[in-house]
């Protein structure tokens, strides 16, 4: 077995759909798993001249590959199965393609009644903390238990590690690190693990992981209730010129400088040996070439190449192997 793993390292909104769509095209996998998180995420994807939002199903299905929500996700039917439909009316075959885990757990009306009413965090209010909660607390419902999702069923175990050959697989998060129940700004996360340790947890030995690739943008940005956003007119403009508003909520997303020192512990705590920044457009558009070092301690750069130069060179101290810089949504 050999796996792969894409996972943002900022605070989700990285552009993880489109690194994923891409390497499914370039790549060689058997199977796509997402591991981590539910119908929170929303993973946009240009295929075939078409814009796709998927928020559970994973991007190996536009490539005719197996796609699997993991254990380690919690599934909603009612959405599951809109974005089924959304795909089959956008010209994707999913006959065979696309799996639930039978030990994944079940997101319920319950749990998006209860979600709904959260104003402190800011959640997405799909119902994914309280599906967690009663996972944790083991009085959730599993897939498994629900008939009409049979038919999507699969024994991840086995289709792994029984009924494929030499299985190469890709493993698709969702969230980034700056949002992980344990490393983020609790109480200010998602309640998914986001590392590269929950791909693991979907039946993904550790030692077959070949690459980690981690995704960032060349700014960030976050969507939730604590401040992030800095006042400034600048990052209007970043706003509105890259188009950062929530893929599931639509709410307009806070924007920054890049902040190194958090880079740095996102890389080195996942392994991260691939990395590609997105959204590198934006900041040529405005020129404007700045990066965070800490609170108040700000560095600009006099133009793209010497802020590419600089990531090459410390992205290397950190055991990076390759950098990449794109500038468009649809590819690296």
């Amino acid at each position: 077995m050999i796996a792969d793993v894409v996972l943002g390292l900022q605070y989700g909104d990285e552009g993880k759909g489109k690194i994923t769509h891409h390497l499914c095209k370039t790549g060689g996998y058997t199977h796509v798993v997402r591991f981590n998180g539910g119908c929170n995420a929303g993973h946009t994807i240009y295929h075939n001249g078409k814009k796709f939002v998927t928020h559970h199903i994973p991007a190996g299905v536009f490539f005719g590959i197996k796609s699997i929500i993991g254990p380690g996700c919690v599934v909603s039917p009612t959405q599951f199965f809109k974005e089924l439909a959304e795909l089959q009316e956008g010209g994707i075959n999913t006959e065979g393609l696309i799996y639930i885990a039978e030990n994944a757990h079940v997101i319920t009306e319950e749990h998006l009644k209860e979600d709904g009413k959260d104003t402190a965090i800011g959640t997405t209010k799909r119902g994914n903390g309280p599906a967690y909660r009663e996972k944790y607390a083991r009085n959730g419902f599993l897939a498994k238990d629900l008939p009409y999702l049979q038919p999507y069923l699969v024994n991840i175990y086995d289709e792994l590690h029984k009924h494929t050959k030499n299985p190469v697989i890709l493993c698709e998060g969702a969230q980034g690190f700056g949002l992980d129940i344990d490393w983020g700004d609790y109480p200010f996360v998602t309640s998914s693990h986001c590392t590269v340790g929950s791909a693991v947890l979907n039946g993904i030995p550790p030692q077959s992981i070949r690459d980690v690739w981690g995704v960032a943008k060349a700014y960030e940005t976050y969507v939730g209730a604590k401040k992030f956003e800095r006042d400034s007119p600048v990052f209007s403009k970043i706003r509105n010129l890259g188009k950062e508003y929530g893929a599931t909520t639509g709410r307009p997303r806070q924007c920054g400088w890049l902040e190194v020192p958090f880079l740095e512990k996102s890389v080195k705590i996942n392994g991260i040996n691939k990395i590609v920044f997105n959204k590198m457009d934006i900041l040529e558009e405005i020129d404007r070439w700045v990066i965070k070092h800490g609170k108040d301690n700000y560095e600009i750069f006099d133009g793209r190449n010497r802020f590419e130069n600089y990531f090459k060179t410390k992205l290397k101290t950190w055991g990076v192997e390759d950098v990449y810089f794109s500038d468009t949504p649809e590819r690296i």
